[in-house]
């Protein structure tokens, strides 16, 4: 292995489209979402530690998440375990991250991976990151793995690169929104337009030249800190200076503000696992389109179903088509497929009405 390589793991959302079973004190990333025996931030850092050295890779999540990462990567130091001790997005917590890398490393070159993503491709996904490691390592740039589109999404942010650039790492041209359908539609005509996976690889020296020109604020609050990065003094620079970090994204602060970014279409596949009906599309295989998780089930004149519960209850069903059945302790979501996308309005409502502690 490459003892220069590097990997941050982002673990530190909540996945409120994943409520009930994703909560504010346990979110999606530490649960077996699709049942296969690992939790998704498990399934990550085994991708991972295939290619690079188990001491290089870094978790970055809220500091109520320790004791769950602890848990289920005890071959972790706490060293390799960033807390963020305030929600401030993405920007600040991979700047604060890489200057720590740069301290024991200045020749690191680091992959920023989110923790609950699906790859079952494993071995073309190592292959796609090492191509852009060695690009990354060789040349000031910041690189994105964009995902080839299957379909018009409107969920995704796209990228849109150089058409005219044969080599297979393309200089990226602009980052779209999300968009509606029908420019959806005509981004993937075109034909060089990717989905934004919000997978990154860069050197340390790059992403951290692109943050102190991009964002000199931040920079400079975060440079601050260098002397105590890796010590024992470090966990009070950062406890008193987060909370002053701009609240923004890595996208926002630095890639859709640079002319060195480039990007490789991905060649394995890819489910960002975003929605119960994510899970759906990626499991869904029986002869009435039913998808049932740790459950044993009876279904009656029903198709097109989602139905998870706990220890294998039993849930019958009869005249019911395309709805989201999640059975979590406390509570019970019985949800139109269609409309997956307001379940996060719906967990604030059921916040605001019963507590907290059931979201």
């Amino acid at each position: 292995m490459n003892n220069n390589h590097y990997a941050i793991i982002m673990a530190g959302g909540v996945g409120s489209r994943f409520w009930p079973l994703s909560t504010q004190e346990n979110p999606k990333q530490f649960h077996d979402i699709l049942g296969s025996g690992d939790t998704l931030i498990q399934k990550t850092f085994y991708r991972l530690i295939e290619f690079i050295p188990t001491e290089n890779i870094l978790i970055l999540t809220n500091s109520r998440y320790l004791n769950l990462v602890q848990e289920q990567l005890p071959v972790l130091s706490r060293e390799q375990i960033v807390l963020e001790p305030d929600m401030r997005n993405t920007g600040p917590c991979i700047l604060y991250a890489a200057l720590k890398i740069k301290k024991k490393n200045e020749n690191a070159v680091m992959i920023v991976a989110p923790s609950d993503h699906w790859i079952e491709d494993e071995k073309t996904f190592e292959k796609n990151v090492k191509k852009a490691f060695g690009f990354s390592a060789n040349n000031n740039v910041l690189m994105t793995l964009g995902i080839k589109p299957t379909f018009p999404n409107t969920g995704y942010g796209y990228i849109e690169y150089d058409k005219t650039i044969k080599e297979s790492i393309k200089h990226v041209n602009q980052f779209r929104e999300k968009p509606d359908y029908k420019t959806a539609k005509e981004f993937i005509s075109q034909g060089n337009f990717l989905w934004n996976a919000g997978i990154f690889i860069w050197s340390v020296k790059s992403v951290i030249e692109a943050f102190e020109k991009n964002k000199p604020e931040l920079y400079n609050l975060f440079y601050q800190g260098e002397d105590v990065y890796n010590t024992d003094f470090e966990d009070d620079f950062v406890r008193d200076n987060y909370g002053k970090a701009e609240n923004v994204s890595v996208d926002y602060a630095i890639m859709e503000k640079s002319d060195n970014v480039y990007v490789l279409p991905a060649e394995f596949d890819w489910n960002d696992l975003g929605t119960w009906g994510s899970v759906y599309d990626k499991l869904s295989t029986s002869k009435e389109e039913n998808v049932v998780i740790n459950s044993k089930s009876i279904i009656d004149d029903g198709e097109g179903n989602f139905i998870r519960t706990n220890d294998n209850k039993i849930v019958a069903i009869e005249g019911l088509n395309n709805y989201v059945i999640v059975d979590e302790k406390e509570v019970l979501l019985i949800f139109p497929r269609e409309k997956e996308q307001e379940i996060k309005e719906l967990r604030e409502r059921v916040g605001k009405k019963f507590g907290n502690k059931y979201i």
